[in-house]
């Protein structure tokens, strides 16, 4: 499997292809601390990192944010007491593109 973390992202529009179902587990593979759920009907690419303190998850939040600015594709971030929620999905889509698996593998690689 490619090393998701150093490919680039690439522009999106409402036609742009979601990653099929069927795809999901592979490129799951090189994600193990990640799980695709559905809010509302929409995939997402969702990780919770355990941190030792609020400082430390507002930190890598801000690391998660200038990566996210460097791609102009932006996650939804939960930062509180001790962890850090993230979210990776395709607003264009309404679902999760192999963008969302690079910028996954990106944050695992900014956690770390």
């Amino acid at each position: 499997m490619e090393d998701l973390a150093k490919l680039r992202c690439v522009p999106c529009s409402g036609d742009s292809p979601a990653v099929p179902e069927t795809e999901w587990p592979a490129l799951l593979e090189s994600l193990p601390d990640w799980e695709i759920r559905k809010e509302d009907g929409v995939a997402m690419l969702c990780r919770t990192l355990r941190m030792k303190s609020f400082v430390a998850a507002l930190d890598l939040a801000n690391r998660i944010g200038e990566l996210a600015e460097a791609e102009n594709h932006h996650p939804r971030l939960v930062v509180e007491y001790g962890r850090l929620g993230v979210s990776w999905w395709t607003h264009a889509i309404g679902g999760v593109h192999k963008n969302d698996f690079i910028m996954a593998a990106r944050t695992d690689r900014a956690a770390s």
